[in-house]
Order: C-alpha cells, then structure tokens, then sequence
C-alpha cells in the first residue's frame, strides 16, 4: 500500500522538526522504500500500519526509528576525491605552518558509516601527522551509524567501494568475513550522536570541519544555523569543506571561500596572515 498524501505529509513535517531534513514532494518512492525496510524490521505488515503506530506514538521509540530511517547513510572510501586533496594540499600546510605545535582536531560531521573519518584519518597517518597527534570526532544524526563507525567493521562490498587495495593491507586486519580498521588508526577516531538541527553540546574547537553533502537537505534558514553553529566551532583560521553541491556564498558573509584545485573550501578568517596558494586544477 502506498503511502497517502496525509500520512507523507505527516511524515514530512515531523522528520523536519526533529532533524530538520526537507522531505519535498515527490520523495514519496525514497520514504516508502525506507518505510518498507523499517517495517520489515519492527515486525510491522505494512507502511500503513508502521505510520499508524507512529502517529499513536506506541511504541514511543518508533518516531525516533523512523526519523532515523529517513537520514541519508550513502558513503564510501575517499568519496568525491577533490575535498581530500583540498585537505592535504592547502588547509593542511597552512594549519601546520600557523600552529605547529598541538594535536591536530577534524570533525566529520554526518559521518554516516564512518568511511569519511577513517579515509581522513589514512590520510593524516600518511602525511606524518601521528608524530604530532590528531584526533577525529565523528557524528551522526543515526545511532546504528554512529556504532558502525565505532566498531570500525566494513564488508567486503563495502572496502570495494574506493578504498585502495595497499590501504587495505595497512590500516586494517582481516576478522572472518569482514575488514576492520586496526586499533591503531581507530584510536584516533572518536564517535557520539549528535543531531546539527540542534544547538551543539560544549566541546573543544576544531583546525577543519567536515560537514559534506548535509546543507543540501535543509531549508535556509536551518542551513544559516547550522553554518553559525559550525563556524563557532572552529578555531580561527579553521576550515570547513562542504558538497560539490554546497556552498556559505550567499548563505553565511562570514565565512571566506578559496579556491582549491577542482573544488573551494571555506575559512574562518583569523586577523592578517598570508594568502593562500591556490592549487591549480589538474
């Protein structure tokens, strides 16, 4: 059965209060395809039925499954290249040269199953950073996403999906049918849940956001909140990278956009110091 215009509408308006994500019309087929699953999985013989118990709120986790149901978890292994070289190439030299001593602080935020945090953390231990010291915060709206990425564990589907094979090799071990990350690289990856629609919880400012292909599924006036939100969690001079999609211009004035290769990355201006080299596109 499918859904009715009452019953996504319904759905629609309580996803947008607690997360905050936009479920337009027509994303009926990607909210009955999730609802499908969820039903499925709650014991539930039909969306119909799934949607009536949530509306009755019994159980009282099920809005909270369904929200969670509605998040987006597509990911994989150095996705969309450009960012990580952006990282690599212009953030951090300038982080290093700016503050060269202390550990280094990354938040990926919607992190979905972890693949992001972990393919910025290879590419920390590549750069040399461990000598220094650099930690990882990982969150997600989703618990199931934020304990996947605890746990670190990917099949073998999952590590196809661009992770190189010499990378393999290094950062994980083999446990039956599954790779998992070694307790090396993960103990520099933290996890907690965390919702971005939310005012934030106190925490230590962060050299370089991660917050990619998450502005797209929020309205204005969320996505200049959550831009605020980000930019007070930066140090001065820290840096945000966004979606091929996503941008402040026009959205946040505070935040100053540099080029970088094929791609921009966003910064927290920090008082006089030096222009940037610009990466020049390969």
């Amino acid at each position: 059965m499918s859904l009715t215009p009452s019953q996504f509408a319904w759905i629609a308006e309580m996803v947008e209060r607690a997360a905050a994500i936009v479920l337009a019309p027509g994303k009926e087929y990607l909210v009955e395809s999730r609802l499908r699953r969820l039903a499925t999985q709650a014991g539930f013989d039909s969306i119909d039925a799934l949607v009536l118990a949530a509306q009755r709120n019994s159980p009282p986790s099920l809005r909270h499954e369904l929200v969670q149901a509605m998040t987006v978890n597509e990911t994989s292994w150095f996705r969309d290249r450009d960012p990580f070289a952006a990282l690599t190439d212009v953030a951090l030299p300038e982080i290093v040269r700016d503050t060269p001593r202390g550990p280094l602080r990354i938040w990926s935020a919607a992190c979905s199953s972890g693949q992001e945090a972990y393919s910025v953390a290879i590419l920390l231990d590549k750069a040399g950073m461990s000598g220094r010291g650099y930690e990882i915060l990982a969150t997600d709206l989703s618990e199931e996403m934020v304990t996947k990425t605890r746990e670190g564990r990917y099949n073998q589907l999952e590590v196809n999906r661009g992770l190189p094979a010499s990378d393999l090799v290094t950062y994980f071990e083999r446990q039956g049918a599954e790779w998992r990350v070694n307790d090396r690289l993960r103990s520099h990856v933290t996890t907690r849940r965390l919702n971005l629609a939310e005012a934030l919880p106190p925490m230590q400012k962060f050299d370089v956001v991660f917050l990619r292909n998450v502005l797209i599924y929020f309205n204005l006036d969320t996505k200049r909140a959550v831009l605020n939100r980000i930019r007070q969690a930066l140090k001065p001079g820290g840096w945000l990278l966004l979606g091929a999609a996503e941008t402040t211009v026009g959205i946040d004035a505070d935040f100053e956009r540099v080029p970088a290769g094929r791609t921009a990355i966003y910064r927290v201006p920090a008082g006089s110091r030096q222009p940037v080299k610009e990466v020049t596109p390969c």
